[in-house]
C-alpha cells in the first residue's frame, strides 16, 4: 500500500548537496575572502573610472597641471610629486608616447634599461598605472627581469619571536644567513624591548659571516635612534600612502617623510619607504581611485622624496588587492613601477596573502623567476607562530620548498641549502656571542638550559626558562646608558669573540664609507658592496643578464635532501645477508604440480638488500613463501639474469615452475603472479607501487599463487594507493636500484637455481 501522506516539511526542505561540491568547500582557497569589484571603496585593480586621465602641461620648467588638476587644486601629494618627483626635461615626451608602445618598450629588448628609466622619470602617476594595466602577466615578468636595479638578486628574511627573546633572535639570524639571508628584519610585541632584540640580531647576524643588513622594525623615533647608535644598518618602515587623508592620519606630510628619509641616510643608516596596494582602501580613503593610480602615486612620491628603495607589493594590504580581480597582477606591477623609477625593489610577499598553498606560491613564482632586488621584502624564516610581523607568505615551513624551487628552475632565488650540523654550530656560536655581550654588558644573564634549548630549538615554545622581565630590563638599560654598537664591539672582543667583533666593527667603518647608500646596495660575505653601481643589471635579451656564477649555481643545485646513486647502493649495503644465497647453476624445469617458482631480478641478494617499503628483500621472500605453504604449494627460488623487466621476470619463473604458476620479484618490490601461456606484458596480479607494498600483502600474493596453481580463482590482492607524491619521492631511489640490476643483466644468460638460507 503506497502512503499519501504528506512528507514533513522539514524533509520537503532539506537542501540537496553535492558531495563533490562539499568536498571543494572545504578546501584552504575557501578560507580567503573575495570582493566583488566596487570603485566607490577603491576595490578596483586597475582602471577606476574615478582614475584621471593622464596629463601634464610644464610652464617654464616649472608643472602647472598634472593628472586632471591645475596647481591651485593639487593636494599635498599631487604638489611634492610635481616639483621633486617629475623631470620636466622629457616629461612631454614622455607623456606623448601612447600606453601601449610604452608597455612594448618595456618588453622590448632592443630598447635599453638606461632608456626606460630616462622616460620613466617624466611619467605621471596616471600614465605609469595606465601602462602597467595594458601588460599581461608574463610581460610583466619579462618586464621586471629586464627593469630591476641590480643584477645579483637577494632575500631578505624575517627574525622575530613571541618572546622577545635576544638568544633566539641571535641564534635565529645565524640561521637565516647560513640560508644565504643577506638582510634580516625584526620586531618586538614590547615596543620597550626593541633595543634588546636590535643588539641581539646585529650580534647573531654577523656569527656566520660578514655584511648581514638589519632592521628592527619599530616607531619611527625608536627606530632612528637605534640606527644613530649603530644597532641596526637599515630602515624600511617610514610608509607612504596614496591619497592625502590617510596620510594626515599619521601627522605626516610628504616634507615631514623626506625629512626623515635625510635623517637616516645623513647617518649612514641605508634607508627605503613602504607602500602598497589595499592600505588606503582599508583605511576608508582611497578616493574612488584604483590600486594601481593610489600606488603609482606612492612610488613618485618615493622618487620625489630621495628615499634609496620602496617596499611595496602590497604589504599589510596585499589580501585586499588580492581579494579583487587581478589583484595578484596589480601587486607585481607594483614592483615594476618602482623599478622603472630607478630605485631598489623589496618585493613584497612578506604578507600571508592566502591560506592555499597554490595562490600563495602562484603569487610568488613570477617574481620568483623574473627576479628583483629583494624577492621576498620579509620571508619569514621562523615558525609561522613566531613571525610578529604575521605570517608571511613563505615561512620557515616553506623553507625546504623554496631551496627546491631554486633547483628545479635553476633560478638564484637568494637562498641557498646549509647542513643540520653547521646551523647547529652557528646557532651555538650565537647565542654565547650574546649571552657573552649581555653578561658583560651588565645587561642579564642567562643560564646553560635556557641557552641549550635555543640552540635545538624551532621556535620560542621549546624555550627553557623565558624570561620577559629580564628582556625588558636589558632593553631599558640599553637605552638609559647609551649603550651603541661599539660597545658590542669592545664586549664581545674582550668575551673572546674577536671575529665576531672584527665584523661588527667593519659594519660601523661601512656605514662611515658609506658605499652601501647606493641605490640596492647589499654587501656580500666579502663586504663588497652589490649595488646600482656596482652590479647594474644588463638583461638585454636571452645570453645577457645575471646568470648565476658556478660557485653559486652548485649552492642553488645542492640541496639536502639530494642522494647520488652510490650514496643510496651504501645504504643498501647496510642490510646485506652475508650468505644468504647461493648459486646452484643452472635452473631446470621443474615437474611438481605443487611446485611455484619465485623469480628474482639480477641484483636481488647481491647489490640490492632492500625494497622500496623498507622490508628486506628476505622479509619479502619469507612472506611469499609462507603464503604458498599456507595453500600447500612448495617455493623454489630462481634468478632471472638475462632480464630485469618484471614481466619476463615473472613469466620465467612460470615456465620453469611445475605448476606452471610463478611469482616474479624486483629489488625494489613490485611483484606479480604470471602463468607460462600469457603474453609477458600479461599477468594475473600485479603490485606496480613498491612503497606501499606490506608484509600482509606480500602474504596474500603469496597464497593467491598458491590458488592459482590449485587452480582455483582467487580474489586478486589490489594495488595499495595513496594520493601522496609517491612516484616523486622514489624516482631518484629507482633510478639508482634499477641502474644497479641492468649492471649485472646478462643478455642471454640463463637462469639460476638458488639455495635460499631463510
Amino acid at each position: 500500500m503506497t502512503s499519501t501522506e504528506p512528507r514533513s516539511t522539514e524533509a520537503r526542505s532539506a537542501p540537496i548537496r553535492s558531495r563533490r561540491f562539499a568536498f571543494m568547500d572545504r578546501g584552504n582557497v575557501n578560507l580567503d575572502g573575495f570582493a566583488e569589484p566596487d570603485a566607490a571603496l577603491g576595490l578596483t585593480a586597475f582602471a577606476s573610472p574615478f582614475d584621471p586621465e593622464p596629463e601634464i602641461e610644464v610652464r617654464d620648467g616649472v608643472v602647472v597641471r598634472m593628472d586632471g588638476r591645475a596647481a591651485e587644486e593639487f593636494d599635498t601629494i599631487d604638489a611634492f610629486v610635481a616639483t621633486h618627483g617629475i623631470d620636466v626635461t622629457v616629461a612631454e615626451e614622455a607623456m606623448a608616447i601612447p600606453d601601449q608602445e610604452l608597455a612594448r618598450m618595456l618588453v622590448d629588448t632592443r630598447v635599453p634599461r638606461e632608456e626606460i628609466v630616462r622616460i620613466s622619470a617624466g611619467l605621471t602617476p596616471a600614465k605609469m598605472s595606465r601602462v602597467m594595466a595594458g601588460l599581461q602577466p608574463v610581460e610583466l615578468q619579462f618586464a621586471i627581469t629586464k627593469m630591476r636595479v641590480r643584477a645579483t638578486p637577494a632575500n631578505q628574511a624575517h627574525v622575530t619571536n613571541r618572546m622577545d627573546d635576544p638568544l633566539l633572535v641571535a641564534a635565529d639570524a645565524a640561521t637565516a644567513v647560513a640560508f644565504g639571508f643577506r638582510e634580516l628584519e625584526a620586531t618586538v610585541p614590547v615596543l620597550a624591548d626593541a633595543p634588546a632584540v636590535a643588539m641581539a640580531l646585529l650580534i647573531g647576524s654577523q656569527v656566520p659571516s660578514a655584511g648581514a643588513l638589519t632592521q628592527c622594525s619599530v616607531e619611527e623615533a625608536m627606530e632612528l635612534e637605534m640606527g644613530m647608535r649603530g644597532l641596526v644598518s637599515y630602515a624600511e618602515t617610514v610608509s607612504l600612502y596614496g591619497t592625502e587623508s590617510v596620510f594626515l592620519d599619521g601627522d605626516d606630510t610628504p616634507w615631514s617623510k623626506a625629512f626623515l628619509v635625510s635623517a637616516y641616510a645623513s647617518r649612514g643608516i641605508k634607508m627605503r619607504v613602504s607602500s602598497g596596494a589595499g592600505a588606503e582602501a582599508l583605511m576608508g580613503e582611497a578616493e574612488r581611485r584604483s590600486m594601481s593610480y593610489l600606488e603609482a602615486r606612492c612610488v613618485s612620491l618615493a622618487r620625489a622624496l630621495g628615499a634609496q628603495g620602496v617596499q611595496n607589493g602590497g604589504i599589510d594590504g596585499a589580501s585586499v588587492a588580492a581579494s579583487v580581480p587581478m589583484g595578484v597582477r596589480e601587486l607585481l606591477s607594483e614592483n615594476l613601477m618602482v623599478m622603472m623609477r630607478n630605485l631598489e625593489s623589496c618585493s613584497g610577499n612578506d604578507t600571508l596573502m592566502s591560506e592555499s598553498h597554490v595562490r600563495r606560491t602562484s603569487r610568488t613564482l613570477p617574481l620568483f623567476l623574473a627576479g628583483s632586488d629583494f624577492i621576498f621584502s620579509g620571508f619569514g624564516s621562523i615558525p609561522r607562530y613566531d613571525n610578529m610581523f604575521g605570517p608571511s607568505n613563505f615561512n620557515a615551513e616553506d623553507l625546504d620548498d623554496y631551496l627546491v624551487m631554486q633547483r628545479d628552475w635553476g633560478v638564484d632565488g637568494g637562498a641557498r641549502s646549509a647542513s643540520e650540523e653547521e646551523v647547529l654550530r652557528l646557532r651555538r656560536r650565537a647565542a654565547e656571542a650574546t649571552r657573552a655581550v649581555f653578561r658583560h654588558l651588565g645587561l642579564a644573564d642567562f643560564s646553560d638550559e635556557h641557552l641549550e634549548s635555543v640552540v635545538t630549538a624551532e621556535g620560542s615554545k621549546d624555550l627553557a626558562e623565558p624570561q620577559p622581565l629580564g628582556v625588558l630590563h636589558a632593553a631599558r638599560m640599553i637605552h638609559e646608558l647609551g649603550l651603541t654598537a661599539l660597545d658590542v664591539v669592545a664586549a664581545l672582543d674582550e668575551s673572546g669573540f674577536t671575529d665576531e667583533a672584527e665584523r661588527v666593527l667593519g659594519m660601523m667603518r661601512a656605514r662611515v664609507e658609506g658605499d652601501y647608500l647606493q641605490t640596492a646596495a647589499i654587501f656580500d660575505e666579502e663586504m663588497q658592496v652589490l649595488s646600482a653601481l656596482t652590479d647594474p643589471n644588463h638583461y638585454a635579451g636571452p645570453g645577457t643578464g645575471y646568470r648565476a656564477p658556478a660557485d653559486r649555481q652548485a649552492e642553488i643545485d645542492s640541496i639536502r635532501q639530494a642522494r647520488s646513486v652510490a650514496e643510496l647502493v651504501t645504504e643498501q649495503r647496510d642490510h646485506e645477508v652475508p650468505g644468504a644465497f647461493e648459486e646452484q647453476g643452472t635452473a631446470a624445469p621443474g615437474t611438481r604440480p605443487d611446485e611455484v617458482v619465485i623469480g628474482v631480478s639480477p641484483a636481488l641478494g647481491r647489490t640490492l638488500h632492500r625494497t622500496l617499503s623498507g622490508l628486506t628483500v628476505h622479509e619479502v621472500l619469507e612472506e611469499l613463501a609462507a603464503g604458498l605453504e599456507e595453500e600447500g604449494c612448495s617455493a623454489r627460488v630462481v634468478r632471472v639474469n638475462s632480464s630485469l623487466d618484471l614481466g619476463w621476470i615473472g613469466l620465467t619463473a612460470a615456465r620453469l615452475a611445475g605448476s606452471g604458476i610463478g611469482l616474479g620479484l624486483q629489488a625494489k618490490g613490485t611483484a606479480l603472479i604470471h602463468r607460462r601461456d600469457l603474453a609477458p606484458l600479461a599477468n594475473l596480479e600485479l603490485f606496480s607501487v613498491a612503497p606501499l607494498v606490506t608484509r600482509e600483502m606480500y602474504r596474500t600474493l603469496g597464497i593467491n599463487a598458491g590458488r592459482h596453481a590449485k587452480g582455483a580463482t582467487p580474489e586478486p590482492v589490489r594495488n595499495a594507493y595513496s594520493d601522496e607524491a609517491i612516484t616523486a619521492r622514489y624516482h631518484t631511489r629507482v633510478i639508482a636500484m634499477i641502474t644497479k640490476e641492468r649492471e649485472l643483466c646478462v643478455p642471454g644468460k640463463p637462469p639460476t637455481e638458488l639455495r635460499w638460507h631463510r
